[in-house]
């Protein structure tokens, strides 16, 4: 997902940078038009701190610095995104004029435009600029509405800017495709905990990051999703059905209970594979002389096995946290388990490991095609995800 976010001359221009970081949390690449107006709010230089990527400030450019013109960023951006607009730039765009780098830079993209109104409440309701808006709503613009509320003015009234994490959660809802209507998903995530005594436990590192990041972005594609999580501190996403668990035993009955109404599983839960024989029913304690404390161990059920051997089994997905030889030993794990994609990252390295924000994987389906999807935010890997999915699978729900 590539957002152009052009940025012109209103008070709320400020908010830019925190809504760039908010795009790119949603899983967008993300590179800045401002003009001149704008550069009196905010500096060209934090908006290319955070985009990582020069910021255009005028449609001339300099050949010398090797900059992005306009038709290269055009063929580039898959979403132009306009926040704030103010009535200046709204007005230009209602009818074509093309007289700074943001405004010729909409002339030439052909892709989805978004603006984000934002003004004086006095000139939003003025007829001129209504007009101006319904000219572009009947081009097909999406426009983002106002809040209402205290303006910079003093005034009361619409013609806020939304929220950065507002603004981001409707435009991400514009951009997703919704290729997963209807289709029923079931998404395990995080870790699962083996009680040892009252207060001690197996785990693992695992954040939940990642499922919790599938299973977001299947719910925007449109699916009913359910998402298992072993214990996090993570928010779950809007709109998901969330089922808490603990240890791997409950785990494994929640997934079994429900495996049979779901079109998808997607195994990205790290489940412990052993757990305590039994747990003491009081705190172990130290003893004096006693050097050594021994657990035995026993195998805990093998969920994903369990998925695969199914008669009637949904579309599964694995997952596979390696730190060597990854996709030799993801390729045996998809074919042992008998699922329909593996998902496999090296956790040996730090930048893409355990509760990072960034993630690096490889996705390697049956017919043995490998999709590599490089190091991005989770949430752009879980996009790309599901798209192998929809391509591998179709979208004919149960």
């Amino acid at each position: 997902m590539n957002i152009v976010l052009g940025v012109s001359g209103g008070i709320a221009a400020y908010k830019a940078p925190d809504l760039v970081r908010r795009l790119q949390d949603a899983g967008a690449a993300v590179r800045v038009i401002l003009t001149p107006n704008a550069a009196r709010f905010v500096s060209p230089l934090s908006l290319a701190a955070v985009s990582n990527h020069g910021v255009i400030t005028d449609q001339w450019g300099d050949p010398s610095t090797g900059g992005v013109d306009h038709i290269e960023l055009a063929r580039w951006a898959d979403l132009l995104l306009i926040a704030p607009a103010t009535a200046n730039v709204v007005a230009k765009l209602a009818v074509g004029i093309a007289d700074d780098a943001l405004t010729t830079f909409a002339l030439a993209h052909r892709g989805p435009v978004a603006v984000a109104p934002a003004m004086n409440t006095y000139m939003l309701g003025h007829s001129t600029v209504q007009q101006n808006i319904a000219t572009l709503q009947a081009r097909g613009v999406h426009v983002i509405e106002p809040d209402a509320g205290l303006l910079a003015c003093g005034d009361e009234g619409a013609g806020r800017m939304p929220d950065p994490v507002v603004l981001a959660e409707r435009v991400k809802a514009l951009l997703v495709p919704r290729d997963l209507e209807g289709v029923s998903v079931l998404v395990t995530a995080g870790p699962t905990r083996e009680a040892i005594d009252p207060v001690r436990y197996i785990s693992n590192r695992s954040s939940g990051k990642m499922g919790y990041a599938i299973a977001s972005a299947a719910k925007r594609r449109g699916a009913r999703v359910t998402l298992i999580s072993g214990p996090t501190s993570l928010e779950p996403p809007a709109g998901v059905e969330l089922i808490r668990i603990t240890s791997a035993s409950e785990m494994y009955q929640v997934v079994m209970e429900r495996a049979a109404a779901s079109d998808v599983v997607v195994k990205a839960a790290a489940v412990a594979d052993f757990a305590p024989d039994s747990t003491a029913a009081q705190k172990i304690k130290k003893q004096a002389g006693v050097e050594e404390l021994r657990l035995t161990l026993r195998k805990t059920p093998d969920i994903l096995a369990e998925l695969g051997a199914l008669a009637n089994r949904p579309f599964l997905v694995a997952f596979a946290a390696e730190t060597n030889d990854v996709v030799a030993h993801a390729r045996e794990k998809l074919e042992r388990k008998n699922a329909d994609l593996i998902v496999a990252n090296d956790v040996s390295d730090a930048s893409i490991g355990f509760d990072s924000a960034q993630n690096e994987v490889v996705v390697i389906a049956r017919d043995g095609s490998i999709e590599s999807i490089a190091k991005s935010s989770k949430g752009m890997v879980a996009q790309r995800i599901l798209d192998v999915v929809v391509a591998k699978r179709g979208v004919t729900s149960k």
